[in-house]
């Protein structure tokens, strides 16, 4: 067997994936490489793999070996995360009717009241302004709390312990920022139980023969994966777009292709700083692609990569708001598909949409080159986002 490739590799500029990446990508779908960890691992960078692998009951979220804590961060979160939704069928039908599209349409007007605020105080600031600041950390907390039915005056203190629970280089933060949010959850659901109200939480609650620690772990995972992944999303949707100026001015000139815009821009998503992936455990031995995987084996699925595989995507590094996108996996594939995914989409197309309208002359405020990548968060995104108008 090969030595082991060593993740992570340099990354070019905040738009492209590592040339590293881009130089294994070419030579295979699955390579045999070294986290920053030291532990080996099973990289699988195909399109067609990855989709297979994540619908693939061969594979486990679950590390067999939950002391290990491979991959820092992100194994430690999806572990403690995991081990409240064990019958995943279960959880996920006990999610969908909460984002069905009623729901959706009913939250979109409070999504566009909020954006449209943020962005009057935007409009009142001198540029350059951070983006980052001023639009994409405040909206999805203000948007969680209202879905879920957390008091506004929460919203700092959560988002705080979500940005420590995703931290990948302090496992000590990674900790307590988990017990902050889980002991803030568990007293948020016992007020819900007393005083049900019109939101996700109390209807969740309200659900026949669901018990305290599956509402806590939904709730949970609900909190964290619908904030800091959004944010770091508004950040790549606006930058893929300022970046490609003939993209920008396609929107100008037909709004209608929004939606397309958003999809697109998720296709390409943020290159990860870390390089690794989602990460699963091999629960028997099989064959991907002429390798073999082996009972136990840690393996990566980076979906950047599959998202970036030319097989699948002509040009995948260019973008284009009228691309199909059909086949992107930014939301995951199959069983595993995001359940978020309409409210996600939804806070990214008013985004864009009021954007577009309200400051037709936006443009990065410094060169692609400068702008940097968060190295202390799983989700990754931009350090910030300089605007001018």
């Amino acid at each position: 067997m090969s030595t082991p490739v060593q993740l992570p590799f340099e990354q070019a500029n905040v738009l492209q994936l590592a040339p590293g990446l881009r130089t294994l990508q070419s030579r295979g779908t699955v390579h045999r490489v070294r986290t920053p960890a030291g532990d080996e691992a099973w990289l699988v960078t195909g399109h067609a793999q990855v989709r297979q692998l994540l619908d693939d009951d061969r594979l486990s979220r679950s590390n067999p070996d939950p002391e290990a804590a491979k991959d820092g961060g992100a194994a430690l979160l999806a572990s403690l995360l995991g081990g409240f939704a064990t019958d995943h069928a279960r959880m996920r039908a006990l999610l969908e009717p909460h984002f069905a599209p009623e729901r959706m349409a009913e939250l979109r007007p409070y999504v566009e009241k909020q954006t449209g605020q943020l962005l009057d105080e935007l409009a009142g600031q001198q540029p350059p302004v951070d983006l980052r600041e001023a639009l994409a950390l405040s909206l999805p907390i203000q948007v969680m709390c209202e879905w879920l039915g957390v008091p506004q005056e929460d919203k700092d203190k959560f988002g705080g312990w979500t940005q420590d629970a995703a931290n990948v280089g302090d496992p000590v933060r990674s900790k307590q920022g988990l017990g902050g949010l889980f002991g803030y959850c568990k007293q948020l659901i016992a007020d819900k139980r007393r005083n049900p109200g019109d939101d996700a939480i109390s209807r969740i609650c309200a659900t026949e023969g669901i018990t305290d620690d599956e509402v806590l772990g939904l709730t949970a995972l609900l909190l964290f994966g619908g904030y800091e992944t959004t944010v770091a999303r508004i950040g790549t949707c606006v930058l893929l777009l300022l970046s490609n100026p003939e993209q920008w001015q396609a929107l100008l000139d037909d709004p209608s292709l929004v939606p397309g815009a958003v999809e697109e821009t998720l296709r390409m998503s943020m290159p990860n700083p870390h390089n690794g992936g989602m990460p699963r455990y091999a629960v028997t031995d099989f064959e991907i692609d002429g390798v073999t995987i082996r009972t136990g084996d840690f393996v990566l699925l980076n979906i950047i990569a599959a998202n970036h595989d030319e097989t699948a995507f002509a040009g995948p590094g260019r973008v284009d708001v009228t691309r199909d996108t059909a086949d992107s996996l930014a939301f995951g594939y199959g069983a595993h598909h995001c359940v978020g995914a309409a409210l996600a989409r939804m806070q990214l197309q008013v985004v864009l949409t009021q954007l577009v309208a309200r400051f037709p002359t936006m443009r990065l405020a410094v060169g692609v080159d400068e702008l940097r990548l968060r190295h202390d968060t799983l989700i990754g995104g931009l350090v910030e986002l300089p605007v001018t108008w």
